[in-house]
């Protein structure tokens, strides 16, 4: 397993469309892209993130359904990230990028106004730690810090806990309008991007008979 992990690695530097950068190389100088996506993905079509997006499944197939906007996953895990970014470049995507660095960062490699969704699919629901959910209000401010007004945030998970601490707490206290919210999407009827694309685990949990939530809301 090491071995492989490290053969990763290596082939992670290889890839023009994944970014890794230290702490203190984010802190000393600003990324390079920062406000400039467009150059490199070439065009001004709008930048979608999913956060701790693992191998990269959901990024990758969001891309292939959408190719009028640009993708870009995000999570800390290298030898994870290496299946989505070597994906992208087999099938030589242009609309994918990933970037691997602490989501508590992800504020440093966008300007204000660059970034117009994000998707939360599956995270850690952190039971014991409420100011480490991805949804938590901590990280709604930061991310307001690049998106822009009116973006949308999809939130994907099998934890119902997660998915009422967000309706319930976080969400009323930031005034922030639900646009869809559902205990159990695949009994909802919706018909949208959030049921079109499964990830494996996802797949797991439906098998199990476990419902899976969602929930779509807008940043002010």
């Amino acid at each position: 397993m090491a071995k492989h992990k490290l053969a990763r690695f290596a082939e992670n530097l290889t890839f023009k469309n994944l970014f890794q950068l230290s702490f203190e190389q984010l802190t000393e100088h600003e990324f390079e892209l920062r406000g400039k996506w467009n150059e490199f993905f070439g065009n001004d079509n709008p930048i979608v993130l999913e956060l701790g997006c693992g191998k990269g499944e959901y990024t990758i197939a969001m891309a292939r359904q959408l190719p009028e906007r640009n993708y870009i996953g995000v999570d800390i895990k290298g030898a994870r990230l290496w299946r989505g970014a070597k994906t992208s470049n087999e099938e030589k995507m242009t609309n994918v990028a990933f970037i691997r660095t602490r989501i508590e960062l992800i504020d440093r490699f966008f300007a204000p106004g660059e970034v117009s969704e994000i998707w939360v699919t599956f995270p850690d629901p952190q039971p014991k730690k409420p100011n480490k959910r991805l949804t938590s209000q901590r990280f709604l401010s930061l991310y307001s810090r690049f998106l822009k007004p009116g973006s949308a945030i999809n939130l994907k998970t099998d934890s119902r806990e997660l998915y009422d601490y967000t309706l319930e707490e976080v969400i009323p206290a930031g005034g922030y309008p639900v646009e869809y919210a559902t205990p159990d999407l695949y009994a909802s009827g919706y018909g949208g991007m959030a049921v079109a694309v499964q990830t494996f685990y996802e797949s797991m949990f439906l098998a199990q008979g476990k419902p899976i939530t969602y929930l779509r809301f807008i940043m002010k």
